[in-house]
């Protein structure tokens, strides 16, 4: 395995904003073959660039980073070869026993690095200047949409435009998925708009006018600070997140089966070890499980 230069690596997929999770080896007991401070990225496909193990811990830490990235959150994995001592399943803290581990038990922080929430805005106006100026420091992109048209890939959209064809944009932002739609009005100029759109009750829940919480905010700055604070909510209280893309036939999506050898769960990915039998693939967590399967023909 090419070792790889993780931090250098992490930049260039922030710079992309692609979700990955940094995988760094905390601790490890011999004779296992990874020392403290080896590391490596997993992508959501569930290909891993760099070094955290062989393939039976490979398939520990790509389950775990896949769930960390579902999560949202940093996670501390121990993987064991069998039963050792004991370690607490506590928030941030996850225990596997890889019976296939050839010996050594491994202590793997994993990190999820995932791109800033990008709030698409309609409209110019000095509420949008003020969202433009305060989304930076919490951790959101402001971008603008075109027309009608909603940013692509963006976690919420806020039409303050004041006017135009407001209900056009979040028309346009539900079908594009948006988790998030927010109108800048009045509560009965908003509640007009939103009797044009005859919303089902989902879509419904999705939309909120007046945008913003209820802080008595009325200068542009308080009303972006009161938007700000929601889509926090949101994002750290609900877990909104970004449209999901539509799932397609090419789609690499990895899914997870068992290993008909050891029992593990296994996440499968283009370097999965497996084998076709009788017309069907199965996979395995490592080549000794596929060998051994093999062998028994």
């Amino acid at each position: 395995m090419v070792a790889i230069d993780v931090t250098g690596r992490g930049r260039e997929l922030i710079a992309g904003r692609v979700p990955f999770v940094e995988a760094t080896v905390v601790r490890a007991q011999v004779p296992a073959s990874v020392r403290p401070g080896d590391g490596a990225i997993v992508l959501q496909d569930g290909s891993i660039e760099g070094f955290v193990g062989g393939q039976c811990a490979q398939g520990s830490v790509r389950e775990a980073a896949l769930g960390a990235i579902r999560d949202r959150r940093s996670v501390l994995l121990r993987v064991l070869p069998g039963e050792g001592e004991p370690f607490p399943e506590t928030p941030g803290a996850h225990v596997v026993v890889n019976p296939c581990l050839s010996g050594g038990a491994l202590e793997i922080f994993l990190r999820p690095r995932l791109p800033d929430p990008v709030v698409g805005v309609v409209g110019d106006s000095p509420i949008v200047s003020a969202l433009r100026e305060m989304a930076p420091p919490l951790g959101f992109v402001v971008e603008s949409g075109s027309g009608t048209e909603v940013v692509a890939g963006a976690t919420a959209v806020v039409v303050a435009s004041h006017g135009g064809d407001e209900a056009a944009v979040i028309r346009s932002a539900l079908d594009a998925g948006v988790g998030f739609v927010g109108l800048v009005a009045s509560r009965r100029r908003g509640a007009a708009v939103l009797d044009s759109l005859e919303l089902d009750h989902c879509q419904r829940g999705r939309v909120h006018a007046p945008v913003g919480l209820g802080i008595g905010a009325s200068t542009p700055p308080e009303i972006a600070l009161s938007i700000l604070a929601q889509l926090v909510q949101e994002v750290r209280v609900n877990g909104l997140g970004a449209p999901e893309e539509p799932a397609s036939q090419e789609s690499t999506a990895p899914g997870t089966v068992v290993d008909p050898v050891c029992g593990m769960t296994v996440t499968v990915g283009t370097t999965t070890p497996h084998l076709e039998i009788d017309g069907q693939d199965v996979w395995f967590c490592c080549p000794g499980c596929r060998d051994r399967k093999a062998a028994e023909g």
